[in-house]
């Protein structure tokens, strides 16, 4: 474990007019953001005179402010959007053509699917519902892209079975008894579970403190894994988070696939925290990893250098894991949390154990419940959110209502490195992937390259909200070939992932990783 300080923190707007509740990048470098259509009026208002009338609203019949914005990254702007019904506590992931498909929420918005397209012309750009698009109702779900490019919708508030979309005209709601079995009775502790695709093609499902692995096509569970020691509830809301980390030599017979769990809050913080003389119990300060494909898996305990809950990790170009946002206390709800963890942390998965964390340098804005983290093309972290209130508080309370954006710059974007920094030279034609495709990849360098220590990496982006990033993946391509072609000028040649159980299709962003120092991505298709 390091002390070592790094990384920066830029404020990139001063309000957004709404709380970053969930965000998703897009493959035009947009980001489109929502909170929920009940917290009153927004600090934005709806273009051209636009209003939403809302039947279940508690504040405000008629609302002419926006609970959605895209942001613009290259540009650093902020355009409203217009949500028709309450997106609050929802989910959502990209579908292949880059479309964002996002499902359910509160009250009116419970069974819709929303579509949002990516698109470069803004004009008629904006959020298109269908109602009852969803088989029941669906609040603090969890969505994943499948290989067939559906996607899955599983869980949420009373919901122990799961849905499909596209509904491919079959019956669309299955059980799944796992979610009921990890439901605690008044808490939950199962919502937003955290699900991975892996390379054999079923899902591992991580909810509460217990993990299956889940052949959705049959409805079958393949194989239960060993409860997390110390039985701890890390799911909504005691709120911990999670990540598939990085998958390696993706051209091997079998994957190996690794899942990390972080943070949370121990049993019991639930009922403290909403006593009449609350007390708000510290967080936990324990990861829990596993090898998910190994034929006897056990959980490998860690400790972090803080304890956290509400927290996002978010697989950055290299590979590390940074953990950001959160609390040090209390649990996810209104007004329950306690002691902003303003530090983020550096996990380096290929350390040995007991040498993988190092912390990072603060900001000054506590993100607390309702906060967001999300990877940018450029290899940035952008920051948002942080609303523990009912409605918007922006005085008189521990943790004001946040509508700042942030964007935290991880060390290897620090200039005393620009000299080893790759920068792709990759043509048009190579943007459109296929399976098992050899790539030649051409990079420039301005300093000396060292060419054992060149990589391929590609990420998926993900829906992110409530601590948990939905379909986020890396795949590391590795190199099987680097040669120099003329001064500055190098070639590293890899083959695309070989399976959508590995890479479902859709757009990725594709990096160029030189002694641990990325390049700025570039948009691939993988089709």
């Amino acid at each position: 474990m390091s002390d070592a300080a790094g990384g920066q923190w830029h404020l990139l707007q001063k309000s957004i007019g709404i709380v970053a509740m969930h965000m998703q990048l897009l493959n035009n470098d947009r980001v489109v953001i929502f909170d929920r259509t009940d917290f009153g009026k927004s600090n934005i208002s709806l273009p051209d005179g636009k209003c939403r009338n809302g039947p279940y609203e508690k504040v405000i019949k008629v609302d002419c402010t926006a609970h959605s914005v895209e942001y613009d990254v290259l540009n650093n702007k902020i355009r409203p959007l217009m949500v028709q019904t309450n997106v609050w506590c929802s989910s959502g992931t990209l579908m292949p053509n880059g479309s964002l498909i996002q499902t359910g929420g509160y009250n009116d918005g419970e069974r819709r699917i929303r579509i949002f397209n990516s698109c470069n012309t803004t004009k008629d750009c904006d959020w298109q519902e269908v109602e009852n698009g969803l088989a029941v109702r669906r609040w603090y779900a969890t969505n994943h892209i499948l290989p067939d490019g559906r996607q899955i919708i599983i869980g949420g508030t009373a919901q122990f079975n799961y849905e499909f979309h596209p509904k491919n005209g079959v019956p669309n709601l299955h059980k799944l008894p796992f979610l009921a079995h990890t439901s605690d009775r008044g808490v939950e502790n199962n919502l937003y579970p955290f699900v991975f695709l892996i390379g054999d093609g079923n899902l591992f499902i991580f909810a509460n403190n217990q993990a299956i692995l889940f052949n959705y096509l049959n409805n079958k569970v393949v194989k239960m894994y060993p409860e997390m020691p110390g039985g701890d509830p890390r799911c909504y809301p005691s709120t911990g988070s999670a990540v598939l980390l990085p998958l390696k030599n993706i051209q091997a017979p079998s994957v190996e696939a690794e899942v990390l769990v972080c943070g949370g809050a121990p049993k019991g913080s639930f009922a403290k925290a909403y006593k009449k003389n609350a007390t708000f119990v510290d967080a936990l300060d324990t990861c829990g990893r596993i090898k998910i494909t190994d034929p006897n898996p056990k959980w490998v305990i860690e400790t972090m250098p803080q304890a956290r809950l509400m927290g996002d990790m978010t697989l950055l170009p290299n590979g590390d894991v940074l953990m950001i946002n959160g609390a040090g206390a209390g649990i996810a709800g209104w007004e329950t949390g306690r002691n902003p963890v303003l530090s983020p942390v550096l996990y380096r998965p290929d350390n040995k154990l007991g040498s993988r964390f190092e912390c990072q340098n603060p900001t000054t804005i506590p993100r607390m419940y309702h906060s967001t983290a999300i990877l940018l093309r450029d290899g940035r972290v952008l920051v948002g959110g942080s609303n523990p209130h009912e409605k918007y508080k922006f005085k008189g309370v521990l943790f004001p209502t946040e509508l700042r954006l942030e964007a935290f710059s991880p060390a290897y974007l620090d200039t005393e490195n620009s000299s080893l920094r790759p920068k792709i030279v990759l043509r048009s034609s190579q943007v459109k992937l296929k399976y098992r495709q050899n790539l030649v990849v051409r990079f420039t360098v301005a300093g000396t390259v060292m060419l054992d220590k060149v990589l391929v990496t590609m990420a998926a982006p993900s829906f992110t909200t409530h601590s948990f990033s939905m379909n986020q993946r890396l795949l590391v391509l590795g190199s099987e070939n680097v040669t120099s072609l003329k001064k500055n000028l190098y070639a590293v040649q890899v083959t695309t992932p070989g399976s959508g159980n590995l890479a479902p299709l859709g757009y990725y962003l594709l990096f160029v990783v030189h002694q641990d120092i990325p390049s700025e991505g570039i948009w691939v298709n993988l089709q």
